[in-house]
Parts: structure tokens; sequence; C-alpha cells
């Protein structure tokens, strides 16, 4: 199929190419909520207050708020490079480790052949990518989670192909910067890969270790109180949290009982489903509902938390589903849950608040599994579709590529409208977040007034 949406010369690919890029670029400065890199200036105004005027972790606050670290004190220690820079610096260095780590996830999912899809294909996915309202909200709060993600999906990667020697080390890294990875030791051990979680034990046990050298009492307060202060993090209730917690806070139901109880169930969802996929040798799908679990059972799961998602979208259309990944994608381009920041009441509010809970959930239910991952043929069909009929004596065997083999480029661009059908861009996600017209909020996950410059200076070098 022909048309504006799939050029046929290079110079209309180009031209597409760059009326996305334009297109998006102007989205993204002028549509969504720009965050001001907030995550950003929590990180970088904790490690210069305590690598050059001896204050302490926790009780740094970005001045005009009331938020500080969160994170245990291994991550505080992994970013004392910032304490080197200054602020502009700090920005270039983030956007540079978002890119690099987005770059990871991408050749990790896409698998060996993903330098069939050409430049062609991989900016359309590129453009498409860049309106996920989650990855866009990590660039723009300058968060750490797509680099956790790059962590354990390449312990995926080990596993997957059976260079398991030292899988389990990303993920030891990545829970000890944040503590929701942990929830990847416990498919390890639900895998029956003793070795590999033993090591991503190890490992987080080590960092963790070095950061109590490094500093015992930042270690004590985070372990006895700064761990179990959600209030620090934000409010439960706030629409950006799409976890549980937050469905719950949301209905007004804050009662840790039944919170537990919603944990417990899915939780056993996740092991049940996650072993069914290992058993087959799906490691992307498990990896991809652990993810989806984690974000499901953490207290508090901001929407840019929600990168977790993105292994689940190449399930998906690896599956053969791509038009429900599209629409799934789409929606969560959309921001819409913002609507519903001033009133989450009503059966509309239940709905509407948690859209990207219910999604996640979902994925947790419905994930396809079982679809192993074998290297993909491209030219298998057109060599069945050509050969010779096949004599008695020397039989033809028709190659028949695996569907599940399918590369991530295939997999992430399909899910994202940009596979090889040019009419799935005709059904690209809506480009009104309706966070733009929110108030300002005390949280910059609704608000960028707050995060619009930073408001404390980095101490003289």
């Amino acid at each position: 199929m022909s048309g504006p949406l799939r050029p046929r010369t290079d110079r209309g690919r180009v031209l597409l190419v760059l009326a996305l890029a334009v297109a998006v670029t102007v989205f993204t400065a002028t549509v969504p909520l720009l965050r001001g890199f907030f995550d950003l200036r929590v990180y970088y105004g904790t490690v210069h207050t305590w690598a050059h005027h001896g204050g302490r972790i926790y009780d740094y606050r970005v001045p005009g708020t009331s938020y500080g670290f969160t994170y245990p004190p291994f991550a505080a220690l992994a970013m004392l490079p910032l304490a080197l820079l200054d602020r502009t610096s700090a920005i270039v260095a983030s956007l540079l480790v978002n890119l690099a780590a987005l770059a990871v996830v991408l050749r990790v999912l896409a698998g060996p052949d993903w330098r069939r899809h050409g430049w062609y294909r991989w900016s359309l996915c590129l453009c498409l990518l860049a309106l996920f309202e989650p990855l866009r909200d990590t660039f723009s709060f300058g968060q750490v989670n797509l680099a956790l993600l790059a962590l354990v999906l390449g312990d995926c990667l080990l596993l997957a192909t059976g260079r398991d020697r030292l899988a389990g080390a990303g993920i030891g890294l990545a829970a000890a910067v944040k503590l929701t990875p942990a929830l990847f030791i416990g498919l390890l051990l639900l895998s029956g890969r003793r070795r590999a979680a033993g090591l991503a034990t190890a490992v987080a046990a080590v960092a963790s270790a070095l950061a109590a050298w490094a500093d015992p009492g930042a270690s004590r307060v985070y372990w006895t109180e700064a761990l179990w202060d959600t209030g620090r993090v934000g409010r439960l209730a706030y629409v950006s949290n799409q976890s549980l917690q937050g469905v719950l806070a949301r209905l007004g139901e804050p009662s840790r009982p039944l919170w537990a109880t919603a944990v417990l169930l899915t939780l056993c969802v996740w092991a049940w489903r996650a072993r069914r996929a290992v058993t087959a040798g799906d490691w992307t799908a498990a990896f991809a509902l652990t993810g989806a679990a984690a974000c499901l059972v953490s207290p508090i799961t901001w929407v840019h938390h929600l990168v977790w998602l993105l292994p689940s979208f190449a399930v998906l259309v690896r599956a053969g589903r791509p038009r429900i990944a599209s629409a799934l994608y789409a929606v969560l381009c959309t921001s819409v849950v913002w609507l519903w920041y001033d009133d989450a009441s009503g059966i509309g509010g239940l709905l509407g608040s948690n859209t990207y809970t219910w999604i996640t959930l979902g994925l947790l239910l419905g994930l396809p599994t079982g679809q192993s991952r074998a290297p993909l043929r491209p030219l298998a069909r057109n060599a069945s579709a050509t050969a010779p009929a096949p004599s008695p004596e020397s039989p033809t065997t028709t190659a028949v590529p695996d569907q599940s083999g399918s590369s991530c480029a295939d997999e992430v661009a399909a899910a994202t409208g940009a596979a090889d059908a040019g009419d799935d861009l005709a059904r690209s996600p809506s480009s009104e977040p309706t966070g733009s017209t929110r108030p300002a909020a005390a949280k910059p996950q609704s608000s960028s007034w707050r995060a619009s410059s930073y408001t404390v200076s980095p101490p003289p070098s």
C-alpha cells in the first residue's frame, strides 16, 4: 500500500521523518507540562549539599518544596559525579544517560536482527516513542528509571541467550539504587535461577554496605525512618500515582490491610504467569510481567515510572497483537488521567483517573506468554514462495518464521503505530495532554512552575 504515509523514495522518507521530528519537537515543547528537571534538582542539590557542605542526605529539601531524596543511600553514592558539574552540565549528562539507556533498552528488545529495519523504521519508532508520556516525563524530570530498566533488561538478554554467568548483576545494581527492581530477584528465584538470584542479592548487599561505609548515618536514617515515610515522596491520592495504593487512596480507602490484600493477590497472579513464561523460555514476557507487577504493588508509582511497561508492548506485537498494543500505547500518550486532577470521584473518576493502572493490570492479566524468541529469518518466506516444487527424491521443507522471533524494532514500532503498514501511523496518539491546562500544584508531576528553574545555585568549585 502506497500513499503519503508510506513514501516510496528515500527523499520522501527523509521528508516524512523530518516533518514528524518537527511536529514532535513542537508538541513536546509547547503542549505537555515540562517538568524542569525537578527530580534532577533533588539529586543535584542532595549530592552538592552532602559532598561540599557536609549536609545529610535525607535532610535536604528542594527550596520552596517539601521534597527531598527518597532513594537508598547507594543511589546518592552513585550520583556523586554530579558534585563535579554545574547545573547545565548536569542536565546535559542526564539527557545523555537517558538516551544511552533508551538505546540499550531498544537494542535488547530488538534482538539480533535489529539492523535489518534500517534508519527509516527506527526514525519513525523514535519519533513515536517521544510521545509516550512516561518516557517524555522521564527525560523532562531527569529521572533514573530508564537507566534501571536498561540494567535489568541486560540480565534478561543474558538469561535468554544462555550467557548467564553474570546474570543478576544488573538487577542487583538496580535494586541498590531503587527498591522496585528487587522484585526481579523474586523472578530469578521463581524460575529456579538461584545462582543469578544470589549474585543479584550479593551485588545489592555489597553496594548497600559500601554506602553504609561511606555514610553510616544516612544508611541508618534511610532504613529506619525515610523508607517508611511515604509522605516524603508525595500524596498517595495524587492522580499521578498509578499504583494499586493510588487507586485505593483516591477511593478514600487508606486501609493498609486492604492494600496488603490487593498486593498479595497481584503477586500471586504475577508468580503464576511469570512462571509459565519462564517455563516456556519466554524471558522477555517474564520480565515484562515483573515490570508491570512492580508498578502495581509499589506504594507510589508516578506516571514516569511506567517506562517499565515498554517491554510489554514489545511482547504484544511479537505475539501478533499490534492493534491492541497500538491502542494501549496511544492512551499512554494522552495524559488522560490529568482530566481528573481536581476531582476523581464517581464512576467516571474511578475509571478515568486510574486509566494507566487499569492498563497495567490488564497487561499483567492478559500479556501473551510462551512466545520464546528464535532468530528471525526474514528471507524465509520469499524463498519458500519462489522455490521450485519439491521432488519425491528431495522434498523441500518450507521455512516458517517464528512470529515470536520478530525483533523489537518491529515490536516497538508496531506498538507505537510505526509498523510496516503505513496506515498504522494514522492511528497516532492524541496530541492534547490535559495536564498542560492544569493549575499549579504542590508536586511537579502536575505543575511546571516549581521546576522552571533551579532555585539553588551550586556551591562554587
